[in-house]
């Protein structure tokens, strides 16, 4: 049976069709900026919300055209935490034709899990940077053991990262808000770590200069606190420009640079593996 799923996140809207054999037939990643502003005013924009709609019907089209048996829709951070999620929740079922549902974090982080992990023998720490909230995960014991912190690419830059070029002081207050956050969490430092999902997949892509090579990219800490710099130095229109990188996701790929910075402290990690293969392929690998 021809399964899809469909990841509702707060800065992009991604959609994942596999055959019978779980082979890819369809990956896409679109940007709507869903949850811009959410952590403020706790409501999903209406532009945000026509914007995403649009992008459910190309996602049912794509579903229609191959006959998708079974098909999960999930939404995270910015449903989560948005006061008009339902009225959401019921235009994305009238387009999509399946209700969406809203997941915890840990839910979120397990699934991210499960999805990176396939196929792999290691015992690694998955981190998935979202436009909401990081979460980090890891199997101890046989189970599978996920924390969700409340901060992401939109939210950072919302809260604290609106120019750009950023200024000097942005960038600290940034660094340091991010690090107090993490500086609690009690995770394992002496695995190796994957980075899943938009922040780690565009970092790769313009470290390269093209996306087309992202899986399985290794990011250093050199080169992350390099893109740091290079990302704060520029413009949004600037940023849109770099070879390898959704323009669409100019506007947050600094706050997101940031986080996987002080990811790579808070585990003291020296690189990151990348996987194109996260949440989506874990919520497919539930069907």
């Amino acid at each position: 049976m021809t399964r899809a799923a469909i990841d509702i996140g707060t800065n992009s809207m991604r959609l994942l069709i596999v055959d019978e054999g779980g082979h890819d037939l369809v990956r896409l990643a679109r940007v709507t900026g869903l949850g811009r502003g959410v952590d403020a005013g706790r409501r999903l924009s209406d532009d945000a919300v026509a914007r995403t709609l649009a992008v459910f019907e190309e996602f049912r089209r794509h579903c229609d055209e191959r006959s998708v048996g079974r098909v999960r829709a999930v939404a995270t951070s910015a449903t989560r935490d948005a006061g008009n999620r339902q009225e959401f929740l019921d235009a994305a079922e009238s387009v999509l034709g399946v209700r969406p549902q809203v997941i915890p974090g840990e839910e979120e982080a397990r699934l991210s899990y499960v999805g990176a992990t396939l196929g792999r023998t290691d015992d690694p720490i998955v981190v998935d940077i979202g436009g909401g909230s990081t979460e980090f995960v890891h199997a101890t014991a046989g189970r599978i053991v996920g924390v969700s912190v409340d901060i992401g690419s939109v939210r950072l830059t919302d809260r604290l990262l609106p120019h750009r070029p950023a200024t000097y002081d942005e960038l600290e207050a940034a660094s340091e808000h991010v690090d107090g956050l993490f500086a609690s969490l009690e995770l394992p430092t002496s695995r190796p770590v994957m980075g899943v999902a938009g922040t780690w997949t565009s970092l790769a892509a313009i470290r390269a200069g093209s996306p087309a090579a992202v899986h399985d990219a290794v990011l250093d800490r050199l080169t992350v606190d390099r893109l740091v710099a290079r990302l704060a130095a520029a413009s949004v229109e600037e940023t849109a420009s770099l070879p390898g990188l959704d323009p669409a996701r100019a506007p947050v790929i600094l706050a997101g640079a940031v986080i996987a910075r002080e990811v790579m402290r808070a585990l003291v990690a020296t690189s990151v593996t990348v996987s194109e293969r996260d949440l989506l392929d874990g919520v497919v690998a539930g069907l």
